[in-house]
């Protein structure tokens, strides 16, 4: 028996290779089906299953495609209803895989449909179980994803309740946990950095598995302080139920070269975006005017998603150069398939062409420190300004920039700041976009800024 686990950062996504006496199965695959073609044929193996835990909202997984390119078996658990062909699995219904088994346990929740697979060995004992986003190290996942149901998220969090008291933790202590996903997912509130666990150590230190504690209080806790869900949750959770396009076909043409006349021509188009994924600081220095920065350096994937509401916008690609694919493949991991192409020579030829160039003032943190300004947006997320933020600031998270945008002054400097760097050239990108020039970067963000001589506090009501 083998098992691996295949993480991705950008997603915190964990997908699953198994594979016992010649057969193989995948859960929750990406989209892009090349990598686990290339582990089966490494290993020389057939793929029998392609198991799902749930419709995932934060991904397009890879399901269908891996399906039309193996033949391997869709498998969801109950109350899966879908678009192509699946097995859709009764409780407790078992699949051989080789001299392994794999069993079906429907654990709701999270969403309707949601399903746990347990996994036993050679010699029939519990050996794991994948846990999808019903059981996460340190957390549960957040029960408001379910596509079109008559539950509330209430009643979905007393299903997740359900599920773990009476399908999960009465299994051995031994059994290892293998969740869809870690830190860094908004699948969660508060995933651990860990990949996988036992389920003996959850019981101790992942507060939602408490022996003490009641269904009205699990429900309270795990609603609590809970973030509305990025818009294109629904949107791939519908992908997922309903079935998508070839990657290939996506690949073919996102990753087309455009030549520097076709570009400007296409640009000047007002239905297409032009997306720098280059990095902050190249960003910062010169790009196209009117341009929107998500650096493919970052969480790319995910702040796409979050902050391109259309998910069919065309988008021209201003690329680092040798980075095309991987930035169209991730484009698509969020189901953004309408990538057209991309600039041939990445912006190294707007340069060189002498183009108009749009620059992003900035000021380094010992010129903030002196500046001592009176307007500063925090474009970080609620915890974040929770544990610490400057006295004179106002949290404008850069996740509800397309509504927040209007609170910022039309006229008086605003200095704009995340954690690092990132976040905040990405909200500036935006904010000029929306015909605000009077935004100033502060390089570095307040990793750089609690190093200052200024005031800082814990939140109070402010307003710019």
């Amino acid at each position: 028996m083998k098992i691996e686990q295949i993480y991705t950062d950008c997603l915190a996504e964990a997908a699953y290779y198994i594979e016992s006496n010649g057969e193989a199965a995948i859960i929750d695959p990406l989209r892009e089906t090349k990598p686990y073609l290339d582990l089966i044929e490494e290993n020389q193996v057939a793929l029998k299953y392609i198991f799902e835990t749930h419709f995932h909202a934060d991904f397009v997984s890879g399901h269908v495609g891996l399906s039309k390119e193996t033949g391997a078996t869709i498998v969801y658990g109950p109350n899966a209803n879908t678009n192509y062909p699946v097995h859709v699995a009764k409780d407790t219904e078992v699949f051989k895989l080789g001299n392994i088994t794999i069993e079906v346990l429907h654990t709701p929740g999270h969403t309707f449909e949601s399903s746990t697979y347990l996994l036993r060995n050679e010699k029939g004992e519990i050996h794991c179980i994948f846990s999808g986003d019903t059981l996460f190290i340190g957390d549960v996942g957040r029960p408001d994803l379910a596509i079109k149901t008559d539950y509330t998220r209430e009643d979905l969090a007393a299903m997740l309740f359900d599920s773990l008291r009476n399908r999960i933790m009465p299994l051995p202590d031994s059994t290892i946990v293998y969740p869809a996903h870690g830190a860094g997912s908004a699948c969660g509130k508060n995933l651990s950095k860990e990949k996988f666990d036992t389920l003996g150590n959850q019981k101790k230190s992942n507060y939602a598995l408490r022996a003490d504690m009641s269904k009205a209080e699990f429900v309270a806790e795990v609603l609590d302080g809970l973030a509305p869900a990025p818009q294109y949750f629904a949107k791939n959770a519908a992908m997922n139920q309903k079935g998508y396009n070839n990657i290939e076909e996506v690949l073919e043409q996102g990753t087309k070269k455009i030549g520097l006349a076709q570009f400007k021509d296409i640009i000047a188009q007002k239905d297409v975006l032009v997306l720098d994924t280059r990095t902050e600081q190249e960003f910062v220095q010169s790009h196209i005017p009117n341009s929107l920065f998500i650096g493919v350096n970052g969480g790319f994937a995910p702040w796409v998603g979050t902050l391109i509401e259309d998910i069919n916008q065309k988008i021209a690609l201003v690329c680092p150069v040798g980075k095309e694919e991987e930035t169209v493949t991730r484009l698509a991991r969020v189901g953004y398939d309408n990538c057209i192409g991309y600039l041939e020579g990445g912006f190294e030829t707007w340069l060189v062409a002498q183009e108009d160039i749009g620059r992003v003032r900035t000021v380094d943190v010992k010129t903030f420190e002196e500046i001592n300004p009176t307007i500063i947006a925090d474009v970080r997320r609620q915890g974040e300004w929770n544990a610490s933020h400057l006295v004179n600031a106002t949290l404008l998270p850069l996740d509800n920039i397309q509504e927040n945008y209007t609170e910022y002054p039309e006229t008086d400097d605003v200095f704009v700041h995340c954690a690092g760097g990132y976040r905040s050239v990405i909200a500036c990108s935006i904010l000029m976009q929306k015909g605000k020039f009077n935004i100033i970067n502060v390089e570095g963000g307040f990793t750089k800024i609690k190093e200052c001589n200024l005031e800082f506090t814990d939140p109070t009501p402010c307003s710019l």
